[in-house]
């Protein structure tokens, strides 16, 4: 698996692979697909994003993982969002990709990696686990766009702590 910054010429991938995601539900609290352009705004080269790795494996995009102040997260902390296709060849793509996020933080001064993961994403909450993510709040209850309340959990990796991956 190959390891490298995301570009523009990849949100129409990218897009479609979130968008994949969305319509399967129940991991993402994205619940709206993206056209390539919304995704570049989002995850790339918007006001919000400051980093974005894309894995890709036999010449597709099979994951993303990106940094973002989406939200107005606290001074020093950074959002992460992973998203990796859904099929057995992506197996390894969030882990992959980890490294080199951790090491955009650490470059770009960041204290902590935050991670909110619904709480019925039970895929989710172990990959941050195992990435070293530690759990520090939850928010009760936030609604879906159909009314149904979920839980989010808040993660969080201390940047400087190093790299802790559990081994699987």
């Amino acid at each position: 698996m190959h390891i490298r910054r995301a570009v523009y010429a990849d949100a129409e991938e990218l897009s479609s692979l979130l968008n994949e995601i969305i319509r399967a539900g129940g991991t993402t609290a994205l619940e709206t697909p993206l056209s390539a352009a919304e995704f570049a705004d989002w995850f790339i080269d918007g006001e919000f994003p400051l980093t974005c790795h894309v894995a890709e494996h036999d010449q597709s995009l099979v994951g993303f993982q990106s940094l973002s102040l989406f939200g107005d997260p606290p001074k020093g902390f950074a959002d992460i969002a992973t998203f990796a296709r859904m099929n057995v060849r992506s197996r390894g793509a969030g882990s992959a990709l980890f490294p080199a996020t951790r090491a955009a933080a650490e470059e770009l001064g960041l204290e902590f990696i935050n991670a909110t993961i619904r709480a019925d994403n039970v895929s989710g909450l172990g990959y941050y686990a195992k990435m070293g993510f530690e759990t520090y709040d939850r928010l009760a209850q936030v609604p879906l766009q159909d009314g149904t309340p979920v839980d989010r959990i808040k993660k969080r990796f201390r940047v400087d702590a190093g790299y802790r991956a559990v081994e699987s």
